[in-house]
């Protein structure tokens, strides 16, 4: 909701339409389009700038290819959120698999690449996953629970653009209610330790009914005092083990935002909300290689078909992609 104060040059993903440019930003996910051609690829540039260009939805670029995508090699998790949106039940390609997919996508037009899980920091070769996909152009973010952080941001530092940390609370005792004993305290340590290697680090907490409302300014208070990048609060979507627990505890897209407009606009940090509205037709590639797409208004998720070559990466207006 607030503007990003940071004057921090960073790394986005960028490509040129006409005379002006679409940007992606690996730190938040957002799209933004700027004024002036800025080339197409990893670029270099102030957050500051790019903050402060217009927010675009994906789908108003009209591509042929998702600008974005949340790609989850592996369903292994050592933790385990009641809301969690993978499917437990999906199969995790091999090493040789994971390297195609990885070549697939660093071989596509698509900017921007969030490798999630599952918990991505379980897997041994991941940065050499992540130097495949910068080495095609793509920006890439690493979506984790941060309890592994602390002994892997060193070897990520030098390759990831930008590190999104989920909490569920914003002190031990709300967190950990959700995640386990211990998790908060780990996940706060990889914090310090992402940002310690200068890694763009930002908070993520899904909004829930029963927490949302005494938990907000708690957790942009912690954020501030961590020195993050921003917090993005993310709307919960009834998909996965997620849906279990929808009645109760989704909120509409007009109770978060009013929750979030409840905040001082002189927060110290960056503070924005997904709605499910933004989720919508949003491209996911599962641990078996299989595209999902999130249905308009991300209500629910559908399959596609397997990923074997870049041309299965194709929006249709049929999927509702975007």
């Amino acid at each position: 909701m607030t503007a990003p104060r940071t004057t921090t040059t960073r790394t986005f993903a960028a490509r040129t339409q006409g005379n002006e440019s679409v940007i992606h930003d690996p730190l938040t996910g957002l799209t933004h389009r700027a004024s002036t051609a800025l080339g197409s690829g990893r670029v270099r540039l102030s957050g500051t700038d790019v903050g402060s260009w217009p927010e675009i939805h994906p789908a108003a670029v009209h591509a042929d290819v998702p600008i974005s995508v949340c790609w989850s090699p592996l369903v292994r998790c050592n933790l385990a959120c009641p809301y969690c949106l993978d499917d437990k039940s999906v199969l995790e390609l091999g090493r040789a698999e994971r390297y195609r997919i990885a070549n697939l996508l660093a071989e596509s037009a698509v900017l921007g690449v969030d490798i999630s899980g599952g918990e991505p920091l379980l897997l041994r070769d991941l940065p050499e996953l992540i130097d495949v996909l910068v080495a095609g152009g793509c920006a890439v973010s690493v979506t984790t629970n941060g309890t592994h952080l602390a002994r892997r941001a060193e070897a990520l530092a030098a390759r990831v653009d930008a590190v999104r940390v989920s909490l569920d609370g914003p002190d031990a005792g709300r967190h950990d209610r959700w995640r386990g004993a211990g998790s908060f305290d780990q996940a706060i340590a990889g914090i310090r330790a992402a940002i310690a290697q200068g890694i763009p680090t930002q908070i993520q907490a899904v909004l829930l009914r029963s927490t949302a409302r005494v938990s907000i300014r708690a957790m942009v208070a912690l954020a501030a005092t961590l020195g993050v990048s921003g917090v993005t609060f993310l709307q919960m979507l009834p998909i996965g083990e997620g849906a279990a627990m929808a009645d109760g505890e989704q909120l509409t897209d007009d109770e978060a935002l009013a929750l979030l407009a409840e905040l001082s606009s002189t927060a110290d940090v960056s503070v924005r909300l997904r709605t499910r509205e933004a989720a919508g037709g949003f491209t996911v590639i599962r641990a078996d290689g299989q595209i999902w797409r999130n249905q308009p208004g991300a209500h629910a998720i559908s399959s596609l078909h397997p990923l074997r070559t870049t041309s299965d990466l194709a929006l249709t207006a049929r999927d509702g992609s975007a």
